[in-house]
């Protein structure tokens, strides 16, 4: 059982202005490129988050299309909401709901997708198959998953470095989902494209990238946690800050592309 991260308005609105940097805007170009969507589709999108993949994917189908955006928390839906009457394309439809329990009938959409969601579900096999069941014979998903060995950070104590990335790993179901994820797509009854890798690069500590604000959630999260201490994690997050043009992160994000078997 992880620890999970609490989506209380503070943190969803830290979230938000995380998606907001360049690295995660041209991710979300990445995942609409592979999508493939077409006009007037229906489209689910599982962890809508802040909604800007949502609104992106509306403008994609257009106004005879359909968007719909599931999430388990109220505050990140709230800011969903506050996003969907902008889109100009097709209405946003947002709900509760989680990978394990979507509120939709069966083929009810013609693609679907789940970014950094299915890392924190326990039942993995279950969220395949309840999103197979919602993708109607011959549809597209799209899973974007992180594994958190993958990370490259460069600190002065790589020893504390070590002890608070340990202790992050806690708030995920399976922080090396990637590694199983494509025969288990397979195992749910999806035929599996090649996965795509994406990489996460920042080098020179800039406040407005993907690193700089994950760097905030990730002191919040691990203070007091295992061995790290709330003075440990202000220390660590105040170091990397410090790097200046020394700074380095690199992570690596898997996408996978399938379609539902008829």
């Amino acid at each position: 059982m992880s620890s999970m991260i609490e989506f209380d308005p503070e943190m969803s609105r830290r979230v938000e202005a995380v998606y907001t940097t360049p690295d995660v805007v041209g991710q979300r170009r990445v995942v609409r490129r592979s999508l493939g969507l077409r006009a007037g589709e229906r489209v689910l999108d599982i962890g809508v988050g802040p909604g800007f993949l949502a609104a992106e994917m509306a403008a994609e189908v257009g106004p005879d299309g359909l968007v719909c955006g599931i999430d388990p928390s109220e505050s990140m839906l709230a800011i969903a909401r506050s996003r969907a009457g902008q889109t100009g394309g097709a209405p946003i439809e947002l709900k509760p709901g989680g990978a394990n329990t979507i509120p939709y009938p069966d083929a009810s959409f013609d693609a679907a997708t789940a970014t950094q969601v299915l890392e924190y579900v326990e039942d993995i096999p279950g969220a395949l198959r309840e999103i197979r069941r919602v993708v109607r014979p011959g549809g597209r998903v799209l899973l974007l998953d992180t594994d958190w060995d993958s990370i490259v950070w460069h600190s002065t104590d790589l020893a504390r470095m070590r002890r608070v990335l340990a202790a992050f790993e806690a708030h995920l179901s399976d922080p090396h989902l990637p590694r199983t994820l494509q025969r288990s797509l397979e195992r749910a009854g999806f035929d599996t494209a090649e996965p795509q890798i994406l990489p996460l690069l920042n080098v020179g500590y800039r406040p407005a990238t993907f690193s700089a604000g994950l760097l905030e959630l990730v002191a919040g999260f691990v203070a007091g946690r295992d061995e790290v201490t709330a003075a440990e994690a202000a220390a660590w997050a105040d170091d990397l800050r410090g790097l200046g043009p020394d700074y380095f992160f690199s992570l690596n994000r898997y996408l996978f592309s399938a379609e539902s078997r008829a």
